[in-house]
């Protein structure tokens, strides 16, 4: 009866690194620096991407949404990362962990799912480049983007809804600088079974599914590359495709290392398990959308020109 009483649960704590006082402070500055270079960075590639007309094309429209995608993922945690390590207040409302949760989810997914448009893209514009305007037509790659940002938000009110149902018990420490979904799931006092069988199915869609597309788009790019005659068109085409590739290794890298196998209620290690899950989300949720526009732009001679160009019509003051 009294545990039936103690089910709801107003607000979490968020523990974050508060087993490591001295080192908060040197976390709260890298985090800060990196979420500032994050603003800068993205927000100068949608400016770009907008109001350049040689940049109206369907890769630098995914790299737009990408770039948006990652502002919106780590405005969702990282401002109030940053406010419990430097004031120490770590709790966040049973709502404001929701939204947390759902906004993280959804852009995680969405973002699996632009990796693969995008190799797609890059696939029909260097293995069928006559016909790249007639299938990857505006109407096509907006479609395309539209989807995965559907697919990623219905698939994130799923995954949170099943976990925020879950009776907790009165147990509402997290152990971690989020309100991640395994996080919160391993404080359950019920089954969780379903969300085990939902995440593995979400892993297999998002996750699985465009690896799999971005491998055989990758393959048949690689095979049409080392047929050109002309080394300049190889090394121009391979230089298309780095930057994205790029990108794909550090997301899956990190993400599958932190989804691909869903935590059971094993409490074995737990405190050691759950200290490198940490340091992987950091690095899943900061360092990844902080290199996105680095890698896209530092090669890029038709971002490069964009940027001067906005500058220089005074669309950046």
């Amino acid at each position: 009866m009294d545990k039936n009483n103690q089910t709801f649960v107003s607000e979490f704590l968020l523990l974050g690194l508060s087993g490591y006082p001295k080192t908060e402070i040197l976390y709260f500055v890298i985090i800060l620096v990196m979420y500032l270079v994050i603003l800068t960075g993205n927000g100068v590639l949608i400016i770009a991407s907008i109001f350049d007309s040689h940049l109206h094309t369907p890769m630098y429209f995914f790299l737009g949404n990408l770039s948006f995608l990652d502002i919106c993922y780590t405005t969702s945690s990282v401002p109030s990362t940053l406010v419990s390590l430097i004031s120490k207040k770590r709790n966040i409302s049973f709502s404001g962990c929701t939204v947390q949760m759902f906004v993280g989810f959804a852009m995680g997914s969405t973002e699996c799912l632009l990796l693969g448009m995008m190799a797609f893209d890059r696939y029909v514009a260097i293995c069928n480049p006559l016909r790249y305007s007639v299938i990857m037509s505006k109407e096509v790659y907006v479609s395309m983007a539209s989807a995965s940002w559907f697919s990623g938000g219905i698939n994130s009110v799923v995954q949170t809804s099943l976990a925020m149902r879950l009776p907790f018990c009165g147990n509402n420490v997290i152990n971690h600088f989020t309100c991640d979904v395994l996080a919160v799931l391993m404080l359950a006092c019920a089954d969780i079974s379903l969300n085990i069988v939902t995440m593995v199915i979400s892993n297999m869609a998002f996750l699985v599914l465009p690896l799999l597309l971005i491998f055989f788009s990758y393959v048949f790019i690689l095979y049409t590359i080392l047929r050109m005659n002309s080394a300049s068109g190889r090394r121009k085409a391979f230089s298309t495709c780095s930057a994205h590739l790029t990108v794909v290794v550090i997301f899956y890298g990190t993400i599958f290392s932190m989804y691909a196998k869903p935590k059971s209620q094993d409490l074995t290690g737990k405190d050691k398990f759950q200290t490198s899950d940490k340091i992987i989300s950091l690095f899943y949720g900061v360092v990844t959308p902080m290199l996105n526009p680095i890698i896209y732009s530092l090669r890029n001679k038709d971002v490069k020109a964009a940027v001067k160009y906005i500058l220089k019509q005074k669309y950046i003051p």
